[in-house]
């Protein structure tokens, strides 16, 4: 129990022991911090408010008191109230929704700072004035207390602090930056802040610190670079995308999955955390990389990593390693699209697939979007005629990919472009005997202390048939016992395609991940367009009626079951046979219509005619 509960605290980002952290669960507890209350279930953030904020915290209570598991007497205490009061509040949302909370007057009253008086505030003191000076100019005449200029001294001072530079959005022109009033607002903007950047500082209790590995990992991946080396983006355009990448790239790593998720980053250590004045708003953030799409096509930014990663794979040594695998991006709308097997839900769905290039380390150099849903075998040649144009005629290329693409044929057309590759061998094929596999290789897996010892043995090799001529064959026994066959056409020494091939898992986990973290399957803003009407395509009438003479054949084995199992005499036998007769009367129905029913046909001669998009 002990453990649990630290491994949580470890989780949450808080310790145990703090004076300022009060727990009501195993997992659940809440952190009261100078100007914030963070309330973490599971380690995750799910609420912050001010301490003044009661009808925020009323509303997490009454969430957090629905779960029969919690105490309600320390779920009180922990958020600072007594259990009757913690009643009475379930109680009138019981009585009058939801609404009775959210809807109370808010206590206090409005700052009499607006954000023009502020901004007239800072140009005293820009001009040399000191705190008694403005009070005695402007203090007085607004009815403002001499300790409230004080306070806006000091925001003042922390603004001009780091001399930051504004990256208010630019108008199309390409002029100087418009002041704040002037941007279109939104429900989630503020007028009185103007997000800029600033140098690095410290803070205490940084909250989602560990989001600087990702930035760092980014950055040495030179998207910074690439972004900020545009010369039609300008200085200020590429000040702002510092800040926008940053805050993405976060975003997405705190699980977020979309540009929306900035707001998780408005916390009162953003400043820090982003080297900015403020969080960006996902409005703000929406307008800037629109303003990226029309100043710079984003394609340029595709092309200019592509060309940093296949400089990082050139080797004049050795082969250039390269796995090539595809991702299915399933789609829920309500357009009609052709449907793809996708192998996580183990049957086909509606949806797009998207054709990767990864290099030997899983960084992905590029993509092709398929939404026809090819087969592997119809996108490895153009793939490597990609990279066969991007690295030249004299580098080695080394593809792997898996069974998808094994193929007679496609191995033939690969091997003939002077394309080295490695893939697993497609069953039946031979199982060797224990005394067959003379050799041993030690494989490290990174994170597993033990090495994992695996046999091999190469002999014969593999004959693709039809004089398609022969490559290499790699046996392989597992240390399960399991025997896995490698075919390759490459000069590389055995241990060096084994590597290869197991290493073919980053690609797998980039995907994996790229999914969970990142949210690749939203790459796309979900727009269709028609497909051409001579596109062809699998004839739905052909699928149809080749499953219902599955079905009628599976109707025609069940009764012939039941038959032998009844006696003469036994009175169901007639409706069996009955049942019987009617599904060898549909088979024939069906056969005959079936030569009449093309495989495939033109999309205009279907019925999704004018739906498929």
């Amino acid at each position: 129990m002990k453990t649990a509960r630290a491994r949580q605290a470890i989780i949450a980002g808080v310790n145990r022991e703090d004076e300022g952290t009060r727990w009501f669960s195993e997992n659940g507890c809440v952190v009261y911090l100078p100007n914030v209350v963070e309330v973490f279930v599971g380690g995750t953030l799910i609420a912050s408010y001010a301490p003044e904020d009661k009808n925020l915290r009323d509303v997490v209570l009454v969430g957090l008191s629905q779960d029969t598991q919690i105490r309600k007497g320390k779920l009180a205490e922990a958020f600072g109230i007594g259990a009757e009061r913690l009643r009475l509040i379930r109680k009138e949302v019981e009585e009058q929704g939801l609404a009775a909370i959210t809807k109370r007057p808010k206590r206090g009253r409005k700052s009499i700072v607006t954000p023009a008086l502020r901004r007239r505030l800072y140009e005293l003191f820009e001009s040399g004035m000191n705190t008694t000076q403005v009070y005695l100019e402007r203090g007085e005449d607004a009815g403002l207390s001499y300790s409230t200029v004080c306070r806006v001294r000091r925001s003042w001072l922390e603004q001009r602090q780091e001399a930051p530079v504004q990256l208010a959005l630019d108008d199309d022109s390409g002029g100087g930056a418009i002041e704040p009033e002037a941007l279109p607002e939104t429900q989630e903007d503020r007028d009185d802040v103007v997000v800029a950047t600033r140098g690095p500082r410290s803070g205490r209790k940084v909250q989602h610190v560990g989001g600087w590995l990702l930035i760092a990992v980014v950055q040495a991946l030179g998207l910074h670079e690439a972004m900020s080396g545009r010369q039609e983006l300008g200085k200020a355009l590429a000040q702002r995308l510092r800040v926008i990448v940053d805050a993405v790239v976060l975003a997405l790593g705190l699980g977020q999955r979309c540009v929306e998720g900035v707001r998780r980053l408005q916390t009162p250590t953003a400043d820090v955390l982003l080297r900015a004045s403020a969080a960006p708003s996902a409005s703000w953030t929406r307008r800037v990389l629109k303003q990226l799409v029309r100043k710079a096509s984003a394609f340029w930014l595709q092309m200019s990593m592509m060309q940093v990663y296949l400089e990082r794979s050139r080797d004049d040594q050795a082969a250039a390693v390269f796995y090539v695998d595809n991702h299915m991006r399933p789609y829920s709308g309500k357009q009609t699209t052709r449907k793809g097997w996708r192998m996580q839900d183990k049957r086909v769905v509606p949806g797009a697939t998207d054709y990767y290039v990864h290099d030997e380390d899983g960084r992905p150099v590029y993509r092709f979007d398929v939404p026809s849903n090819d087969a592997l075998t119809g996108w490895l040649t153009p793939l490597t005629a990609q990279l066969r144009a991007a690295l030249g005629p004299k580098q080695r290329i080394l593809v792997a990919f898996d069974r998808a693409g094994a193929f007679p044929e496609q191995m033939r057309r690969l091997r003939d472009s002077s394309i080295e590759f490695v893939t697993y061998e497609r069953r039946p094929y031979p199982l060797l005997s224990g005394t067959a596999f003379d050799e041993q290789v030690t494989v490290h897996k990174e994170g597993d202390k033990d090495a994992e010892v695996i046999e091999v043995h190469e002999s014969r090799q593999k004959n693709l048939g039809k004089g398609r001529g022969r490559v290499r064959r790699i046996a392989l026994k597992m240390s399960d016992g399991r025997q896995v066959n490698l075919l390759a056409v490459s000069d590389e020494p055995k241990e060096r395609l084994i590597e290869v091939m197991l290493g073919r898992w980053v690609q797998e986990n980039g995907f994996k991940h790229g999914n969970e973290r990142w949210g690749i399957n939203q790459l796309d803003g979900r727009k269709v367009e028609p497909y051409a009407p001579e596109t062809i395509i699998p004839n739905p009438a052909r699928r149809r009626l080749d499953h219902a003479l599955r079905l009628a054949r599976q109707r025609e084995g069940e009764a012939r079951r039941k038959l032998a199992r009844l006696g003469a005499e036994n009175p169901k036998r007639a409706k069996v046979q009955h049942d019987l007769d009617e599904s060898l009367e549909l088979q024939q129905q069906l056969e005959t219509q079936r030569p009449h029913v093309p495989k495939k046909a033109p999309l205009q001669e279907t019925e999704l005619a004018g739906k498929l998009v």
